[in-house]
């Protein structure tokens, strides 16, 4: 058994404070945006025949993205999970520094950035999208070790050795389900969508890449939601199904749909 001592802030200069959030936001996206670079030349050096985004349209995406992330991650929280609160305390919206991110939220926020951007280049959106697929798994990994060490979003009472007593989960330990997602959305997801992607060369085929990041994440996710606690204020649907399951679902039906998308562009091609 662990106990959680972590502190959520990196550095205290009174009143300026660095939290690991944000260092886990920012690091995810620079890491990110570094190996989109890498796989943009890997895939233009592999085949001549394909035509690739350039790196500058990713450079200038970047932008649209973290803009994307935040409002849309923001709004998505707010939406999803704690609607009755903001609408109550509307100026609370603004504080994002105190916590309250969605990645399905952020999902989307992505998609109509990105779509904004495809649309204003006159480039195909899923050749955006694909790449994207590939990198978001470094900052989902690493946005859920900076959810693990603010103690939030913790999993449910468990006896095992590596169960964890964080702060706000009372004096039981339990699952350190944000670690499970690290493993599971970070990781595993990472290793899934590249493997595709460069060793099966999908990322020729505009659009199957997104499916497969859309449908392994959910999978993931539902999985990984077992043993996380839900929020107290919304609980569980249907008596089994929390927020995060039920929008994984929704994502799980959409991945499919674009891959038969993709599948039915690529034989009118």
């Amino acid at each position: 058994m662990i106990v959680h001592n972590f502190s959520p802030v990196l550095v205290d200069l009174g009143l300026f404070q660095i939290k690991w959030y944000s260092i886990a936001y920012i690091l995810g996206i620079f890491l990110g945006w570094m190996y989109a670079v890498k796989i943009i030349g890997l895939i233009s050096n592999n085949n001549r025949n394909f035509k690739p985004i350039q790196k500058s349209q990713f450079d200038d995406l970047i932008i649209y993205l973290v803009i994307g992330i935040i409002l849309g991650g923001r709004l998505g929280y707010i939406l999803f999970y704690n609607f009755e609160y903001y609408g109550q305390n509307f100026l609370d919206i603004f504080k994002i520094w105190q916590g309250g991110m969605s990645f399905h939220g952020g999902l989307i926020g992505v998609i109509i950035s990105t779509y904004i951007f495809s649309y204003k280049t006159k480039t195909n959106f899923f050749k955006f999208a694909d790449i994207i697929s590939c990198v978001a798994p470094i900052g989902i990994f690493l946005g859920r070790i900076a959810n693990f060490i603010n103690g939030e979003l913790y999993g449910k009472i468990s006896t095992l050795p590596w169960s964890v007593i964080f702060p706000n989960g009372g004096n039981l330990p339990r699952h350190p389900s944000q670690i499970y997602e690290a493993i599971l959305e970070g990781i595993i997801l990472f290793v899934i969508i590249n493997f595709f992607a460069l060793k099966k060369h999908l990322l020729f085929k505009a659009g199957y890449i997104s499916g497969l990041f859309l449908i392994s994440y959910s999978i993931l996710r539902i999985f990984s939601e077992i043993f996380r606690e839900p929020d107290n204020h919304i609980g569980y649907f249907f008596n089994y199904l929390s927020m995060g399951t039920l929008l994984s679902l929704l994502t799980l039906i959409a991945g499919f749909l674009v891959i038969s998308l993709a599948k039915k562009n690529e034989q009118n091609n």
